[in-house]
């Protein structure tokens, strides 16, 4: 059960690093994708004569806030992930494993929530960034959802079926 264990951990660190690497690259080549998230919600490259026009914001002050949120929503995934990766390995033979799952659990959903609600509800549907041939991240945002989807899925599978712990 231990090696069962400690393979939930790794995935959770990967997905930590995965988010550390995004917010990393979100600050440090800041420009990059501030045009992304600029021309999105600007709506600058969606059909021309599209009727949600009006959605669009092109106040730079709320789009960087925009921007800043989605900065914020992944370091606080990356966070959350690292501490329950840590408290994972700490507590992989003991009880107080079930409660860094859920720590984890809860660091999962807020990466899944990042990426279907920021981008595939709020940027892909109310932007309507489905309408862009250049500046469209529904895909990926997809291929996001579904890898951290896959490590909730398994971290939440229970493990007693392998031998329970004293405790457990």
């Amino acid at each position: 059960m231990i090696a069962v264990r400690l393979s939930k951990t790794a995935l959770v660190a990967a997905i930590a690093f995965f988010f550390t690497l995004v917010a990393f690259g979100n600050i440090t080549d800041y420009d990059s994708n501030w045009l992304f998230v600029q021309h999105v919600l600007s709506m600058d490259t969606t059909f021309p004569t599209s009727a949600l026009h009006w959605r669009a914001i092109t106040d730079p002050v709320l789009q960087t806030a925009f921007y800043w949120l989605i900065i914020a929503g992944e370091i606080a995934a990356a966070a959350l992930l690292w501490i329950a990766a840590a408290a994972m390995l700490f507590s992989a033979g003991s009880t107080g494993f079930r409660r860094a799952v859920g720590l984890a659990a809860a660091g999962l959903t807020l990466g899944i929530l990042l990426y279907a609600v920021g981008f595939v509800a709020v940027g892909g549907e109310w932007f309507a960034m489905w309408q862009s041939q250049i500046w469209n991240g529904q895909q990926k945002a997809f291929d996001f959802i579904g890898m951290i989807g896959i490590v909730l899925i398994v971290v939440l599978l229970p493990d007693e079926e392998l031998g329970a712990l004293p405790g457990d």
